[in-house]
């Protein structure tokens, strides 16, 4: 039944999340690709499905428009009307106004200047402003349906008109004269630009310019894999890609054919994954929380993936993929970190333009923060990885861009700015391994410090009721984090869970030995009681737990670290005063269960081994070692070990680190000597003579 859950939960959760990452999968169909200037072309070879008209490349395209926008004449066009409504009214001003004190002849001499600017052309301000720069040297003007080109050096703003009339005539009545008339108000520009004939000529000529310089015929070859994109091709594929969305209609036949591909690349990606769990890694591919936090994490930063992809196209350089590795690095192991991390970068592929470099860049980006991360024992150390993995994407992105174009300059401070944005994500993985600890019930190697600090509340508390038990768990977790250390176990994981291991019996300190001092309250006890008192400290030992919150890894060493053996002492005893009957077992067996891991076998040994070496009266190696194969072969004879991953090396390695351990422990001192003081005698005080 466990097993068929077990696998139900597995299903489930790859079935939703293949459907979860084809959900959001950007949309591309298989006539859609994606391609750069300067860049491989990636696919194999495209041939035209039909003539296509091939257009100057977009830097060519600029030139000819820089250099026609140079050289275009606006239409400009001269009102009559205008000039012939100012003279009359200018003529008419100088006869009535009373202030003009001139004569008849000067009269038609100042009427014939106004009429002279009005015949070289006024125009308007922003007209006048780009003659003078030289922006405007000749405009166009329509004469009969033809286009003449004209001169503008002749052409002035009313201010320039009204000064050039102005500094003509020399005497005063003349000036009183002009402003009498109000001339400033009745020159106004007669040369207007006409911008209706403006914007036709000038689309007329940019079509003109930007036609076809030739024709791909049907059938032709345009690109094969391995050919550069050069500006021209480039333009050629993004007039194929317009064209073709025009006729996508007719070949809408093939709309099912990618979602296909797309299932069976999504099957195959996690389905690998899956089979490396299954061959590799059976504990995690059985365990339903490990199976869920690898496919939780994958699934989430490859939609996140896919979402910023979508906002914009440099936006998945921001996504952290490396934040997957870092918590499957501090909650598994980094067999397992590099492989999801594949899988996922793999993913998150198909949403890149570039999915090659994407790949490259990113795997380097994770390996880089798994090396950095062997030991998460400070929170500081994501800070490092975080810049490590920036140096990484940097390093990546630097060699791709001079492989394919051979400079630096394309290199793009923006693309930096990404990639520092990403690295800073990764050190905020300490919030997502908080909360995984939290749901899923596994625990950090920062945790693990955390809760090995004999400060903590529980364990000062151990120290102060149990001291002497206090000290047996400083002693057995010694013992243990170096055997697993020898072993390749989690030594972490072990200091911890030893050092909880029998808190246990708080509860009742004085019913334990190494707490007792010259009175053993058992004595008054029968064996069976006394058993049920010991075997309790063990369910103690959980209650206390559930209470003081740890995590369920720490509980299991509480809850393994004796398995099903018996109270042997009190077993022993009672079989002893009486003899002949048969000993219910069951009230002198722990309530287990055995051993599930290495680390919860090391500690049984350690515990059962510690225990034992202090009753030795004689510590000679030859006698420690003795005893340490003694109370080991005995467990495993028992059984208790049978559920655990433990080699018979693992065995042997631990047997002789235990030894090693308990040799240096009792290793006997030297007595160090007395100074010992001549004696003073009396014939030292006398004087003897001849």
């Amino acid at each position: 039944m466990k097993i068929k859950k077990s696998a139900y939960v597995r299903g489930t959760v790859f079935l939703i999340s293949t459907i979860l990452i084809l959900y959001f999968l950007p949309r591309k169909d298989g006539r859609e690709y994606t391609y750069e200037v300067n860049r491989p072309w990636s696919y194999s070879l495209l041939t035209a499905p039909f003539d296509i008209p091939v257009y100057m490349d977009s830097i060519r395209a600029e030139h000819v428009r820089d250099s026609l926008e140079s050289r275009f004449e606006p239409v400009y066009y001269r009102n009559p009307n205008i000039e012939k409504n100012a003279l009359s009214q200018f003529t008419s001003r100088l006869n009535t106004e009373s202030d003009v004190n001139l004569s008849p002849l000067e009269k038609n001499a100042l009427t014939a200047q106004v009429r002279k600017a009005f015949e070289h052309g006024i125009v308007d301000a922003n007209t006048y402003k780009a003659i003078n720069t030289g922006e405007l040297p000749s405009v166009r003007m329509i004469h009969e349906n033809v286009a003449l080109s004209v001169p503008t050096s002749k052409y002035c703003s009313v201010r320039k008109a009204y000064a050039t009339i102005d500094s003509v005539f020399h005497d005063s009545r003349f000036t009183r004269a002009l402003s009498a008339s109000g001339l400033s108000d009745i020159l106004t520009p007669n040369i207007i630009l006409d911008t209706a004939e403006t914007r036709k000529l000038h689309d007329e000529m940019m079509q003109r310019a930007m036609a076809p310089i030739g024709v791909i015929q049907q059938g032709e070859r345009i690109i094969d894999r391995g050919d550069i994109v050069t500006p021209q091709l480039y333009t050629v594929l993004r007039t194929y890609d317009t064209l073709n969305a025009k006729r996508g209609g007719k070949e809408s036949v093939d709309f099912y054919y990618p979602i296909i591909g797309q299932t069976l690349y999504i099957i195959l990606l996690l389905g690998a994954l899956y089979s490396y769990l299954f061959f590799f890694r059976p504990s995690y591919y059985e365990s339903k929380s490990k199976v869920l936090l690898i496919m939780i994490t994958i699934t989430a930063v490859t939609l996140i993936a896919f979402g910023m992809s979508h906002v914009f196209t440099l936006g998945i350089y921001m996504v952290p993929f490396a934040i997957v590795p870092v918590i499957l690095v501090i909650f598994l192991d980094a067999r397992t970190a590099v492989s999801a991390h594949i899988v996922t970068i793999l993913l998150a592929s198909i949403a890149t333009n570039f999915p090659l470099e994407f790949i490259f860049m990113q795997f380097l980006a994770g390996v880089t923060a798994i090396d950095s991360l062997r030991e998460l024992t400070k929170r500081s150390q994501l800070l490092r990885t975080a810049f490590l993995v920036f140096i990484a994407y940097s390093l990546a992105y630097i060699s791709i861009e001079l492989f394919h174009s051979g400079s630096v300059t394309r290199l793009s401070p923006k693309m930096f700015g990404f990639l520092a944005i990403n690295s800073l994500f990764i050190s905020f993985a300490y919030v997502a391994i908080f909360l995984f600890e939290k749901t899923f019930g596994f625990i950090s190697k920062v945790s693990l410090v955390e809760l090995s600090d004999i400060n903590n509340p529980l364990l000062r508390e151990l120290s102060e009721e149990c001291p002497g038990t206090f000290q047996h768990s400083m002693a057995v977790s010694n013992l243990a984090s170096a055997a697993a250390n020898k072993i390749g176990a989690n030594v972490q994981l072990v200091r911890a869970g030893a050092l909880y291991h029998d808190i246990g019996k708080i509860n009742n300190p004085a019913f334990f030995t190494e707490n007792q001092h010259g009175v053993n309250p058992h004595d008054a006890l029968d064996p069976i009681q006394s058993a049920r008192i010991v075997i309790g400290h063990i369910t103690d030992g959980l209650r206390r737990a559930d209470k003081a919150n740890l995590p369920e890894s720490i509980r299991t060493f509480i809850r393994e670290h004796h398995g099903a053996g018996k109270a042997k002492y009190f077993f022993n005893t009672w079989c002893n005063t009486h003899p002949g009957e048969e000993p219910d077992e069951k009230l002198f067996t722990y309530p287990g269960p055995n051993p599930q891991s290495k680390e919860t076998s090391i500690l049984m040994m350690a515990d059962a081994v510690e225990a034992a070496s202090r009753s030795l009266k004689d510590h000679t190696p030859e006698t420690i070692s003795a005893l340490v194969n003694k109370i080991i072969d005995s467990q495993i004879a028992d059984g208790l070990h049978d559920d655990s991953p433990m080699s018979f090396r693992d065995i042997k390695e631990v047997k002789e680190v235990f030894a090693n351990r308990l040799r240096t422990m009792f290793h006997s001192r030297i007595s160090y000597p007395d100074i010992v003081k001549p004696k003073e005698t009396e014939s030292t005080d006398k004087v003897t003579t001849p």
